[in-house]
This record gives C-alpha cells, sequence and structure tokens, in this order.
C-alpha cells in the first residue's frame, strides 16, 4: 500500500532505558512500513540531556511551540544513584516539568479500557480522568540541606524593595528545607482548561486541595477554581447538566474510591502524578494510561503516563528476553498523529491512528498480551508474548484493517 503522507512534522522526544526501546520497535513495525513519518527529532535520553546540559529539552518544547503536536518517550528524572550511574554533571530536573512550564498546559490522563481487564475497584464502571496541573510545586523546587543550627526564612523583595520575611523554621540540629512556588495565572490556565475539558467531553469536574492546612498557597487554587466557575462556566455547566465539586483532598480521594468514575478528577501537579498512577494501576497496569498535555494556545504533547521501566532494561541489557507493555506508548503515537492529522486536515493519518489503537486492543481481547496483563485478565488461557512478539500481534491486527 502507498504510504501515508504527513505535511507538518511532529516534534519527536525520544526517551531513555526500556520504553526507549519500545519506541523504535514501534516506529520500525507500526509507523514507518505505513506512515512516510515526518517528525523533528529530539534525543531526551540522559546521556544527551547531560552533554548539552538539558539544553535540548528547552529547545524540544520551543519546537513544540512551532509545530503544535510533540509526542514523548519516558524519561529518567535522576536522583543521586542516577548521577553517579550516568556520571551526570548536576542532577537534572524532570524533563516533563521543564517541558510543562514552558508550555503551560493542563496534562490529562485516563485509563485505556480493553475488556477482559477489569478494575480492581468493583464500582469503578467509568474511565476517571486525571488532569493534572502541569507548572510548579515541588517539579520547580529549591531546596537545601541545613548543616548547623540557624534559620531558614522565606524572603519576598518586590521590585521596588519592599521587603517580607517569613520564618520557615529555627534550626537546632541538621534537617531539610524547600521552598516551591505557582503563578495565579497557571491555576488560571489550569482551572480553564479543565472546565472546558469537561465541557467537551460531557463530564464532571471534582478537585481537591488541602487549604485547610495550607491557608495561603492551596487555598489560592480553591479560589481560582470556585471564581473561575463562578464568572466563566456555571451558566454552561447548568446548560450541559454538568456540575463542579471542590473537597479537600483527602475526601475526594475517599469519594472516588467509592464512585463508578466517568468525571474529571483536576489534581495538583503531585497529587496528579501520585494519582494517575493509582488510577491506571487499579484499572489495569500503569502501561494502560494516555497522557496529553494540553496549553491554552493550543499546543499538544503526548506521552505514556508512566516511567522507563527500568527493571526490564537490565534484563534486556543482559540478554534475557522481556515482557514490557507498550500500549500507552502505543497511544502516545496514534494521540499525536490524529491531532496532527485533525490540525493538517489529513483524515488518512487520523483514520490510520484509529485503526492502529484498535488493533492494540483487539489483540489483547483475542488473548494476546504481555505478562503484566495475563496476570490480571479475566480472559482464560491467554498467550503470553514477550515485548517484540506483542507488537508484531499487533501489526498483523493492523494489516488486516488497512
Amino acid at each position: 500500500m502507498k504510504k501515508i503522507q504527513m505535511t507538518t512534522p511532529l516534534v519527536e522526544m525520544d526517551g531513555d532505558e526500556m520504553t526507549r526501546i519500545l519506541w523504535k520497535m514501534i516506529k520500525d513495525e507500526l509507523l514507518l512500513p505505513f506512515i512516510d513519518l515526518n517528525t523533528e527529532y529530539y534525543d531526551l535520553g540522559l546521556n544527551y540531556r547531560n552533554e548539552t546540559d538539558d539544553q535540548v529539552t528547552i529547545d524540544a518544547a520551543e519546537a513544540t511551540k512551532k509545530y503544535g503536536v510533540a509526542v514523548k518517550c519516558a524519561t529518567i528524572t535522576p536522583n543521586h544513584a542516577r548521577m553517579d550511574e550516568y556520571d551526570l554533571k548536576k542532577m537534572y530536573k524532570s524533563p516533563n516539568g521543564t517541558i510543562r512550564a514552558i508550555l503551560d498546559g493542563t496534562v490529562f490522563r485516563a485509563p485505556i479500557v480493553v475488556k477482559g481487564i477489569e478494575p480492581c475497584v468493583r464500582n469503578w464502571k467509568k474511565p476517571i480522568t486525571l488532569a493534572r496541573h502541569a507548572y510548579g510545586d515541588i517539579y520547580k523546587n529549591t531546596e537545601m540541606y541545613i548543616d548547623k543550627p540557624g534559620k531558614v526564612e522565606l524572603v519576598y523583595t518586590s521590585e521596588d524593595g519592599e521587603e517580607k520575611r517569613s520564618l520557615v523554621q529555627e534550626f537546632k540540629a541538621p534537617g531539610v528545607a524547600m521552598g516551591m512556588h505557582n503563578m495565579t495565572a497557571s491555576i488560571e490556565s489550569f482551572a480553564r482548561s479543565c472546565f472546558n475539558y469537561a465541557l467537551d467531553t460531557k463530564q464532571d469536574v471534582w478537585f481537591g486541595a488541602k487549604d485547610t492546612i495550607s491557608k495561603t498557597y492551596d487555598a489560592k487554587f480553591k479560589e481560582v477554581f470556585q471564581t473561575i466557575f463562578d464568572t466563566e462556566f456555571k451558566d454552561k455547566f447548568e446548560e450541559a447538566g454538568l456540575t463542579y465539586f471542590y473537597s479537600l483532598i483527602d475526601d475526594i480521594v475517599a469519594r472516588v474510591m467509592k464512585a463508578e468514575g466517568g468525571f474529571i478528577w483536576a489534581c495538583k501537579n503531585y497529587d496528579g502524578d501520585v494519582m494517575s498512577d493509582m488510577v491506571s494501576s487499579a484499572f489495569g497496569s500503569l502501561a494502560m494510561m494516555t497522557s496529553v498535555l494540553v496549553s491554552p494556545q493550543g499546543y499538544y504533547e503526548y506521552e505514556a503516563a508512566h516511567g522507563t521501566v527500568q527493571r526490564h532494561y537490565y534484563r534486556h541489557l543482559e540478554g534475557k528476553e522481556t515482557s514490557t507493555n507498550s500500549v500507552a506508548t502505543i497511544f502516545a503515537w496514534t494521540g499525536a498523529l490524529r491531532k496532527r492529522g485533525e490540525l493538517d486536515g489529513s483524515q488518512e493519518l487520523s483514520d490510520f491512528a484509529d485503526k492502529l489503537e484498535k488493533a492494540t486492543l483487539s489483540t489483547i481481547e483475542s488473548g494476546k498480551m504481555t505478562k503484566d496483563l495475563a496476570l490480571i485478565t479475566t480472559i482464560e488461557n491467554p498467550t503470553v508474548l514477550n515485548s517484540r512478539d506483542f507488537i508484531l500481534a499487533i501489526r498483523e491486527e493492523l494489516e488486516k484493517m488497512l
């Protein structure tokens, strides 16, 4: 068959470890045989980030602004052990955090629902979409070790010289301190993104923070959400039969566990990082969740919502077989290709993305799957495939549809 043409490039951000291996398999087996793939490539593998002092991450984010759509592989956020392992110049910040700060968007994550993989929370009947604020908090923090007695203060100095000081802690012994921030404009963008996405997808919005403890920081989130809802979205929500509900984050978590699903759960940055893993795992697997960063300016960045699968990568380096679930990474590509097709008016490209997703789900529903799914499926006698054979099985299904 003639390859599908692309008129505008996708921004392609390669990644680390086992997901980098899967990335190449997906391109070689599921994309390049069928699409004249047009991408602007950026290597966000940790070695190259170190070589460029992380400038490559900034360049990739700026390219996303230029072309509008990006697809990203999972990447390592280094800790002390990774600094030694990769001989890094410094402990680089999360590349996702850097990209999100530049694009000023909201991350929407939703489980990939497939027959035969039932949620372990029995009352969850519909997908739960996580909306994760994509700026600030601990992902753009400043930290320090305290090695002797003294005091840590939060100091603000305005441009006209006014100074405000607030005591954080009188240290009598060693410890640690952290400072973090957020921007009102970013919180406003987050709120508008959540409410607009709710109207587009016909879902209620739940939001939780800890304003009883964090009476300034979290209270600002609560205030902004309520103000924007009341002034810009209340009538639209009533007309659409939708609701907005705020409560403390611990109450929201308790309610989510007893709910049926089918709503958007808006979370601050760290809460969204943690809770999206909980939701995806409870729906079946960390590798069964979509993730898209949507900016107010109309930029889209698609990625898998999980990590680099370090343990499988070490097995791979030893020459041992792995059975790594590539579904979320495949859906990152399909999401980006579909959006690229929509923006460029290429129905053929969008249709291909739909068919690749259908082929992926059909492969699992036929009983062919990776080990993580085989351990939890209700399908009798599933066939457990290794990483490559699973992708090849999807290609076989895809070729039937094309």
